[in-house]
Order: C-alpha cells, then sequence, then structure tokens
C-alpha cells in the first residue's frame, strides 16, 4: 500500500461524528478536580463580571433620563463616574478571570502531560515497535494544548456568557417584557445552525489531528540520521517531498473551510443581532413617542441587546469550540485508556542481596496481539492487524548459577532475544517462571529488578545528550572519579579525553557522532557504572569489524567479570568459554552444553560452527523436525 492510499484510508476510517459519552466528560471532570478552588473563584468572579457589564447600560439609560427631564447636572456626573469606576471595576475583574482561567488551563496541561508521558513509560516494547513515534509526540503536545484551551479559553467564555446573558435577559424583561420578546424571536437562528456546525467541525477537528500527526512522524523519521540516509541512497526526495505535500495540503483545505465555517456562522449570528437592535430602536422609539415608555429605557434596552446577543453568539460558537475540545480530550484518554501490560504487585520484594542465579522454568510465551499494545491511530492504519499472538518459546528451562555465563546461539527469529526480553521483564510469560535469585520477576519490583539486572544490546543506543548525562542513566549519583574509572574499564577514557568537551561532549542523535565500536563501549560503561548482578549481552558484537570487536571484548570481560551472564552470540568465537551454551530452534532449546561436548555430539552448533569457519568436523547429523529440549 502506498503512502497515499494510506493516507486515504485513514482519513475515510476518521470521517465519523459519533457524539462524545458522557464517561468523556466524567474524566474531563476528574481531571478537573484538584483544580476545584479555583474553579469557584472562577465562577464568583464571572458573576461579578456580568453584574457589572449589565449595570452599565442600566445606568447610561439613567443619564440619558435625567438629561430628558432637565435634572440637576450634578446627577449626571455622578452617573458618570460611576459609570467610570464601574470601567476600572470590568478591567480588574477581568484580568483577573483570565489569569485564572490560564492557571487552570497550564494546570490541566500539566496534569495531562504528565500522566500520558508516565503511563507511556509504563508501556511494553511492543507498544513501542509498533507506534509511530510522531503521532505519539502529537498526543503530548498538539492534543493536549488543544485540550487545554477548554478550560483557559472556552470555560471563561462559557460561564461569563451563561450570567451575562441570564442577567441582561432579567433587565430587559422588568424594562420591556413586550421588546425583549420580540428580540428573541431570532434565537433559533442562533441554536439550530450552531448544533449542525458543531458537529461538522469536531469531524474536521479530528481529521486535522490525524493528519498533523502523520506529518510530525513522517517528520521524525525522515530527519532522523539514519531515515536522511536511506532517503538519499535510495534518491527519493522528491517522491518523499510529493507524500508530504499530499498530507500538508489536506491539512491547508481543512483550515480553510474551518476558518469559513466559523467565520459564515458568526457572520451571520452577527447580522441577526443587528436587526435585533433595529427592532429595538424601532418598536422601542414607537413606544417612547407614545408614552409608554422612557427614552432611557429604550437606550438601556439597545445596550443590552449588545450584551445579549453578544453572549449569544458566543455560547453559539462556544459549541465549536467544546466540539473541538473534546475530541483532544479523547484522542488523549484513548492513550490512556491502552493498560500497561507489566504491572508491578504492592506488595513486590526486592531481589536477595548477594550473587544470584537465574531461572527459567518451562517458559511459554507470545507476542501480545495488536489490540492490546496499540492503536491503529497511532500506527496511521484504518484498522490494527488480527495477528492473534502464536506462541514463539515452548517449554524452556535452563537455569544459570550465581557467577556462571550461559549463551544462547541459533538461527536468525529462533527466539533467543525474546528469551533475553523476559528476563528484565519487558515481556511477562504467558507460562511458566522465570526467577532471579530464586523469587519470580512479577514478584519483584521493578525498581529493584532493573538495578540488578542489566542489558547490552547490539544497536547500543544512546540519547542526544552529553557522554555525561548517558553514563549517569545508570546512576544518577556516581561521581566524577567513578565516570572516569568504567570508561578506563571499557577503553573508552583516551577517546573521551580527547573530545572536545570532554565528559560534556554531546555524542548526537542515538549516538551517531561516535563509531559503533565506541557506542558498544559506551553502553557497557554505563553497564559498569549501574554494578547490576546480572548481565544480558543481546550480540553485542553482532556489526563490529574485527578491531572493534576485540576492543569490545576486553571491555565485556571487564564487565562480565563475578556477575550471573546471559550472552546471545552471533558469533560462536565469543563464547567458547561459556559455562553453558543453549541451542534454541523454533522457540525450543535443541542442545546443550559446554563448546567441546557440542562440538563432540555433532549436531546443530557443530553445524554453526562448521558454517562459520569452515572446519572439515565429522558428518554433522541434521536435526529431526520438531525436535524438543535435549537435557
Amino acid at each position: 500500500m502506498t503512502a497515499l492510499s494510506q493516507l486515504h484510508s485513514v482519513m475515510n476510517a476518521q470521517r465519523d461524528s459519533r457524539p462524545f459519552a458522557r464517561a468523556t466528560l466524567r474524566r474531563i471532570g476528574a481531571f478537573a478536580r484538584p483544580h476545584r478552588r479555583r474553579i469557584a473563584q472562577f465562577v464568583l468572579l464571572s458573576v461579578g463580571g456580568a453584574l457589572l457589564a449589565v449595570a452599565t447600560p442600566v445606568l447610561a439609560g439613567r443619564v440619558v433620563d435625567a438629561i430628558v427631564s432637565g435634572k440637576d447636572s450634578g446627577v449626571v456626573v455622578r452617573l458618570a463616574l460611576l459609570i467610570a469606576l464601574i470601567a476600572f471595576g470590568e478591567a480588574a475583574v477581568g484580568l483577573l478571570s483570565r489569569w485564572l482561567s490560564a492557571t487552570l488551563g497550564e494546570g490541566l496541561i500539566l496534569d495531562l502531560r504528565t500522566t500520558v508521558f508516565e503511563h507511556v513509560q509504563r508501556m511494553p516494547v511492543a507498544f513501542f515497535t509498533r507506534t509511530r513515534t510522531g503521532a505519539l509526540v502529537s498526543r503530548l503536545n498538539n492534543d493536549v494544548i488543544g485540550a487545554q484551551r477548554a478550560f483557559s479559553n472556552t470555560l471563561s467564555g462559557v460561564v461569563g456568557n451563561l450570567v451575562t446573558l441570564l442577567l441582561t435577559l432579567s433587565v430587559m424583561l422588568t424594562l420591556s417584557w413586550q421588546i425583549t420578546l420580540l428580540a428573541l424571536v431570532l434565537l433559533p437562528v442562533f441554536v439550530i445552525p450552531a448544533r449542525r456546525t458543531g458537529t461538522r467541525m469536531a469531524g474536521l477537528q479530528r481529521e486535522a489531528a490525524n493528519l498533523n500527526a502523520a506529518m510530525g512522524t513522517r517528520m521524525t523519521e525522515r530527519f532522523s540520521a539514519p531515515g536522511a540516509t536511506l532517503v538519499k541512497l535510495f534518491g527519493r526526495p522528491d517522491d518523499e517531498s510529493v507524500e508530504f505535500a499530499a498530507r500538508a495540503r489536506r491539512v491547508r483545505d481543512i483550515g480553510i473551510r474551518t476558518a469559513m465555517a466559523q467565520s459564515a456562522f458568526i457572520t451571520a449570528l452577527t447580522l441577526v443581532s443587528a436587526l435585533a437592535l433595529a427592532l429595538v430602536y424601532g418598536l422601542g422609539g414607537w413606544f417612547a413617542l407614545h408614552g409608554s415608555l422612557k427614552a432611557g429605557a429604550v437606550v438601556s434596552l439597545a445596550l443590552l441587546l449588545t450584551r445579549l446577543y453578544a453572549p449569544l453568539t458566543s455560547l453559539a460558537g462556544a459549541r465549536v469550540e467544546v466540539m473541538s475540545a473534546l475530541v483532544s480530550f479523547e484522542r488523549v484518554f484513548e492513550v490512556l485508556d491502552l493498560k500497561p501490560l507489566i504491572e508491578e504487585k504492592p506488595d513486590a520484594e526486592p531481589v536477595p542481596e548477594g550473587p544470584v542465579a537465574v531461572e527459567f522454568e518451562d517458559v511459554r510465551f507470545g507476542y501480545p496481539p495488536a489490540g492490546k499494545v496499540s492503536l491503529a491511530s497511532l500506527e496511521e492504519v484504518a484498522a490494527l492487524d488480527t495477528w492473534d499472538g502464536a506462541e514463539v518459546l515452548h517449554g524452556i528451562s535452563f537455569r544459570a548459577e550465581p557467577g556462571q555465563t550461559v549463551a544462547l546461539v541459533g538461527s536468525s527469529g529462533a527466539g533467543k532475544s525474546t528469551i533475553a526480553q523476559l528476563l528484565p521483564r519487558l515481556y511477562d510469560t504467558d507460562e511458566g517462571a522465570v526467577r532471579v535469585g530464586g523469587v519470580d520477576v512479577r514478584d519483584i519490583s521493578l525498581a529493584s529488578l532493573r538495578g540488578a539486572v542489566g542489558m547490552v544490546t547490539q544497536d547500543g543506543h544512546l540519547f542526544h545528550e552529553s557522554v555525561r548525562a548517558n553514563l549517569l542513566l545508570a546512576r544518577p549519583e556516581a561521581t566524577e572519579d567513578e565516570l572516569w574509572d568504567v570508561l578506563r574499564r571499557a577503553r573508552l577514557e583516551e577517546l573521551v579525553r580527547s573530545l572536545p568537551d570532554g565528559l560534556d561532549t554531546v555524542v548526537g542523535e542515538r549516538g551517531y557522532r561516535l563509531s559503533g565500536g565506541e557506542r558498544q563501549r559506551m553502553t557497557i560503561a554505563r553497564l559498569l557504572l549501574a554494578r547490576q548482578r546480572v548481565v544480558i549481552l543481546d550480540e553485542a558484537t553482532a556489526h563490529l569489524d574485527n578491531t572493534s570487536e576485540a576492543a569490545v571484548q576486553e571491555a565485556l570481560t571487564e564487565a562480565l567479570a563475578g556477575r550471573t551472564a546471559i550472552v546471545i552470540a552471533h558469533r560462536l568465537s565469543t563464547i567458547h568459554a561459556a559455562d553453558q551454551i543453549l541451542v534454541v530452534e523454533g522457540g525450543h532449546i535443541v542442545e546443550r552444553g559446554t563448546h567441546e561436548e557440542l562440538l563432540a555430539e555433532h549436531g546443530r552448533y557443530a553445524e554453526l560452527y562448521r558454517t562459520q569457519f569452515s572446519k572439515p568436523l565429522h558428518a554433522v547429523a541434521p536435526i529431526p523436525e520438531g525436535a524438543e529440549v535435549v537435557a
């Protein structure tokens, strides 16, 4: 499927006008609950502001009556001064209300962002392998800000305008109920289009949010060092620009449609309010000329009408804003509704002190299906795949005694890395148990498990931060001397001292300013700093040249000293000295033993060894189809 057709399917899937569930509103209320005191203060200020807003037209009418009746000029001056004081009061109340609404909005952003960030951090690795990074970042940025507008802008407008509307209507009815009712005849013109426009705008907002997330994802991938390199190598910059422009044009079209719909809606409502104002002046003037209404009352009604239709216009437009904000809330809650698969028990215990053994007992495991760990909108697809998570590990059992090294070898996709990921509890087993120090990892606190089990992967990932920051990720309280000590033991001290800023040199995104071997040794230095008692090496030298491999092997020898180790090896030359070698094929352990024992068996291990080193071993017997565990 091309990117453009994929975009089209996502757009069609997202074009809906489903109503928002009451549960969404209840959850918004839950986020607002910690701010209820300020919300109450804001509502009180809104009431006070509305009272001041209504007072000015009434006083203006009295000024007109005083002038027409020829009263003392002092009355007019006092009324004018009172109107001026009310204006100052309105300004002060407006500023304070804006401060409160901004505080509420920014507080909500803080709560939403921290909640989503903490929640995402607890998601399993499968979530990140499926999710597009830009789409996820969009939820934390664009959608959270969209939700914030509901409190910083919409809330202030709805509360203030609603109170103003009610007070204005009350005062107008006391002045002339006939004129007030006639002015309200045009009210349905506000209500009917408001409902239709709100629903339509919500659909456009949802589609725009998905398209913006898709563009963010595309930029995140293409602007990274490996992504930009891949595009250049295959000579596709023009094609990439075309596909990006298709999304950008769709966002532009939605923006134009949204702006025109809002503008036409507000313009129509403004026109209706002007017609109503003409009605008040015409009918009110007729009543005044026939003596049934004072001239001041006509002026007050005209001024109050502007205070009536302005809130009506804002409240009608607020539906559009509310629907847009609800879309943002809905997209944020969509992420929060994904349940983390790894949960810590309330009574979780620490890893036992001292050297620890590692044990796998009849472990069976299948990767979770998409519906449990992902969202279609985060993958930019119309629907998640229906793969049911077939079992990939079948009854894995072995034990690594304290201080021993157990090596896992076998074909690509045999399940070696999956076994390794179960030990630090990146995933949980479906059946069986994984134990560290005799305790099931599901009964161990996550902090204690992370402090006891360390892992070096084949990509040697580093953050776009300084050497110091990348090392301190393992142990933030480490001293300067400790940092240089682990760099020396990882054979990196000379390199880091030669860098422009030493420990404060930024290594670049994913550490791309360093070579592959240097990145690997940096991750080993981080492992040494963490002082973890169990070490997992997932093909740590798979993509290195001979020189880099030799340097990394020296660092690994230092890292493994006295530690229980699980080593996944592609190059069999690196695991000759392992205490036990497990041959994994198709999710089964088909052979186990030392290097010499497995060579003597002339089985799968001997075949792998012969393939790598082209040594003429004796006839190598093939592994029977469906072979199970070899004791």
